[in-house]
């Protein structure tokens, strides 16, 4: 319980990966004290006098600092995007196909660790689109709900 004042200080002084600034600078405008640095004399306390013009400085340039941060921000999320774009494996099956249904998403308890993992086979009645699917099963008999293709896997009768 002690702890807990110090987890949202970490937090707010740490460096976000996303734009390399603490959300405290990004709000004020300066790097926080941290406690040690108030008890202890150091360069940046013995300078009070020329510190408040410093900080007056950096409240008008703090537009800017946030623009940056900003840009920087997007480039990462692109980067990101990049990244995961590269490795997606896009999936698709067309009407009629066999497809597997993963038990863990149809089941709603669990039937325990030597369970089948996969159900099936079931033939694609319908394709909504964006990785949707109807299923029906090998009787004709509808499936009642839509299954995203993370849940199925192809069947090759």
């Amino acid at each position: 319980m002690d702890e807990l004042p110090h987890v949202p200080w970490a937090h707010r002084t740490s460096k976000k990966r996303s734009n390399s600034e603490t959300p405290f600078s990004l709000t004020y405008g300066t790097e926080a004290m941290i406690p040690a640095e108030v008890d202890v004399p150091s360069a940046r306390m013995l300078l009070v006098a020329d510190n408040e013009k410093e900080l007056r400085l950096n409240l008008d340039l703090l537009e800017e600092r946030r623009e940056f941060a900003t840009i920087r921000e997007s480039k990462y999320k692109r980067q990101l995007q990049k990244y995961y774009d590269a490795r997606v494996k896009l999936c698709e099956h067309n009407q009629g196909d066999y497809v597997f249904r993963s038990n863990a998403a149809s089941n709603a308890e669990s039937l325990g660790k030597l369970a089948p993992t996969w159900e099936g086979p079931y033939q694609i009645d319908e394709v909504l689109g964006k990785g949707a699917y109807k299923l029906k099963r090998m009787d004709g008999t509808l499936i009642p709900r839509t299954w995203n293709v993370a849940q199925l896997r192809k069947c090759y009768i």
